[in-house]
């Protein structure tokens, strides 16, 4: 039986952090991840309609589309407002530190991209964001030389590292994010919050710069 599936609204999508993660934490591309991309880099701006599908994908069919936004939504990996969210103001080098310190349960977080440069830090002493995002271009480089084994051979849907306590728990963890071509890794001191809203506010603003 086939079905057909149509657009509500007019809405705006938005990534769910869930969404957010999965679109970005891996090198190895598919039509969900690369939907979940124009959702997050331009999804909160325009409202998600038949006009945005087509000019986003001018060569699918709509049908097409639809069932894969579906899908998505049904994964819990985007969501619908009614109305675009409120533009921020303050330049994106400002609203970074605030937004990793609430992704770690300490306030703990920097992002490092893959030349080992920090580009943005909360919580962690200057000398030792600085040594730590050297050790973040290293393990991109290490995770970019494994991927084979990590997503082929092991089939893991992450590619995160974490130095953990005796216990299991993740006293620090590295978290590759990938936008566009240009990869980044999210270290996050002690119990991560991954679920917060400010991840989607984070990869989102990454977005729109990068990818």
């Amino acid at each position: 039986m086939n079905t057909t599936y149509q657009l509500c609204g007019p809405y705006y999508a938005r990534a769910t952090p869930g969404g957010a993660y999965y679109a970005t934490t891996t090198p190895h591309r598919d039509p969900g991840r690369d939907l979940m991309m124009h959702i997050l880099r331009d999804g909160a701006r325009v409202p998600l309609d038949g006009a945005t599908l087509a000019a986003w994908y001018p060569d699918e069919a709509p049908e097409t589309l639809l069932e894969r936004l579906y899908r998505l939504q049904k994964l819990e990996f985007v969501e619908a407002l009614e109305g675009p969210p409120t533009p921020v103001e303050a330049r994106l080098e400002a609203l970074l530190p605030p937004w990793l310190a609430q992704l770690s349960a300490n306030g703990r977080a920097l992002l490092a991209d893959d030349n080992g440069l920090c580009y943005a830090n909360a919580g962690f002493a200057h000398e030792t964001a600085e040594e730590l995002s050297a050790l973040c271009g290293d393990l991109i480089t290490l995770t970019r030389r494994h991927s084979r084994l990590l997503h082929n051979n092991l089939q893991l849907a992450s590619q995160a590292w974490a130095l953990t306590s005796p216990g299991g728990d993740a006293e620090l963890g590295f978290h590759p994010l990938l936008i566009g071509e240009q990869p980044f890794m999210l270290v996050i001191g002690g119990a991560p919050r991954l679920t917060s809203p400010r991840l989607v506010d984070l990869i989102e603003a990454l977005c729109r710069r990068y990818a």
